[in-house]
């Protein structure tokens, strides 16, 4: 798969990681992840409700599953804009493994009467949009479909059937304690390639539907490779690539201080008068870059 190196080592079933593969005959391609550690990282760094993490963490694992098969340089970036308190949700992937992403109010928490964390109504009604960028592309290519069902796997589903005519599986299972502490991430993507056998689909549903207990499978602490042992059973896999994803922010002090280069002049000269160091913090990754005085005056257009 494009993006993907070939594992030299038996990866620890500790370590993430993202395992592609295709059925013996060639009609079937599966993708399967372990993301804890990549979860966990990104969910970590702000104050999160169990709620808001696990939705967060079901967009980063779906959304590496689909960056895994991209061309190089090309990003995934997957958003979710909903009415329900969660607000909006973003998460970027490459076919590095390397992933972010954050939601605009963290402390939503909306819940079940029996407990269980309710990620359909955080999100509400609104649209998923699946974007693919390129260094050199003059625009992204996006596509986007409603939320229909608050359940992103599903929703991730029915774009890949309808702006990609591409027919999917998908299977995402987070596991996260009332103290909104990541136990374990993991899911899988199956699709039907181009003149796939009819007997050879029906055996994979078979496969994706005894996965229905995937949340449980994952906190057991199941591996990549085995998640697609398991979805290609009885059907066997051609060579198997993997890679290890994992979290990443490309943010810096640079590029801090360029976003404060945006400001106006005279809100800049206010600023760097006040003597007072303004921080920047980043949305994604929650980094804090503080900027003292003399910074933000040579931000200022020189006086001749």
């Amino acid at each position: 798969m494009a993006g993907m190196k070939q594992s030299d080592n038996v990866p620890d079933r500790c370590t993430d990681r993202v395992v592609s593969t295709v059925s013996s005959a060639g009609d079937v391609l599966v993708r399967a992840i372990v993301a804890t550690q990549l979860v966990r990282e990104a969910t970590s760094r702000h104050a999160m409700s169990p709620t808001a993490t696990t939705a967060l963490g079901r967009a980063l694992t779906g959304c590496v599953l689909l960056a895994a098969g991209v061309k190089e340089q090309e990003t995934i970036q997957l958003q979710i804009r909903g009415d329900g308190p969660l607000g909006s949700l973003m998460a970027i992937a490459d076919p590095q493994g390397r992933a972010r992403g954050y939601v605009s109010n963290p402390a939503a928490d909306p819940r079940l009467d029996d407990g269980t964390f309710d990620v359909p109504s955080a999100l509400g009604r609104g649209l998923l949009t699946v974007s693919r960028r390129r260094p050199r592309w003059p625009a992204p290519q996006s596509g986007t479909v409603e939320l229909e069902t608050g359940e992103i796997a599903e929703d991730l589903a029915r774009y890949l059937a309808h702006s990609e005519q591409v027919p999917s599986a998908i299977g995402l299972g987070i596991s996260v304690t009332p103290d909104a502490e990541v136990e374990a991430a993991g899911g899988f993507l199956v699709q039907a390639l181009p003149g796939a056998d009819d007997d050879e689909l029906a055996r994979v549903e078979e496969n994706v539907q005894a996965l229905a207990n995937l949340n449980q499978r994952v906190r057991e602490g199941v591996s990549a490779d085995e998640l697609v042992d398991l979805l290609l059973a009885e059907m066997g896999s051609r060579a198997r690539h993997s890679m290890q994803p994992h979290f990443y922010c490309p943010c810096s002090r640079r590029r801090a201080l360029r976003t404060l280069s945006l400001l106006g002049d005279d809100e800049l000269r206010t600023m760097a008068d006040s003597r007072e160091p303004q921080e920047v913090r980043c949305n994604v990754c929650g980094e804090r870059y503080l900027f003292g005085s003399e910074e933000m005056h040579l931000l200022l257009p020189r006086q001749a």
